[in-house]
């Protein structure tokens, strides 16, 4: 607070305060805190590249170019662009695709088809999402999230009141 009392002092060399990056929002914490990769760790490949070839890493994937092979990214998202065609097998935490799509995929958490989307291939998810207007040839597998690999049912119990 300035007082006139006081006898003004010249200013000498002020130093500016460094700058802080902003608080993360609530909405980037609710969207991360299911292992998704903050906004900054998301690579793309752009609508002039071709890959051929396998992709995988430990980071979200937006696809804008053409890939054929297979992308294999567990615990991350894969997003299919408008401009993106892909023939490969896709892997990953959650699938979303608007461009198209010719290959199984395979989801722990979910894929989005949208409106403009297309997917051929067989898809195996906890869940799936298919907007109207979107294109999907294939068989679905709906799994539980926490699904134990086959053959890993806990049937010993049962069985020993069936004996009993």
């Amino acid at each position: 607070m300035w007082k006139p009392s006081q006898p003004e002092q010249p200013a000498s060399n002020p130093v500016p305060e460094p700058v802080r990056p902003a608080p993360p929002s609530p909405a980037l914490d609710s969207a991360s805190r299911a292992g998704n990769a903050a906004a900054g760790d998301q690579a793309t490949i752009s609508k002039g590249l071709f890959i051929k070839g396998e992709i995988s890493g430990s980071e979200s994937l937006f696809i804008d170019g053409k890939v054929e092979g297979s992308v294999v990214l567990n615990g991350n998202r894969v997003t299919v662009g408008r401009n993106g065609h892909v023939a490969a097998s896709i892997t990953a935490r959650e699938v979303v695709v608007l461009g198209k799509v010719r290959g199984n995929v395979t989801a722990t958490d979910r894929v989005d088809i949208r409106a403009e989307g297309a997917l051929t291939g067989d898809v195996a998810a906890a869940r799936i999402s298919i907007e109207d207007g979107a294109f999907f040839k294939g068989g679905i597998d709906i799994r539980k999230a926490d699904a134990k690999p086959a053959g890993a049912n806990n049937t010993a119990p049962e069985m020993a009141k069936a004996h009993a």
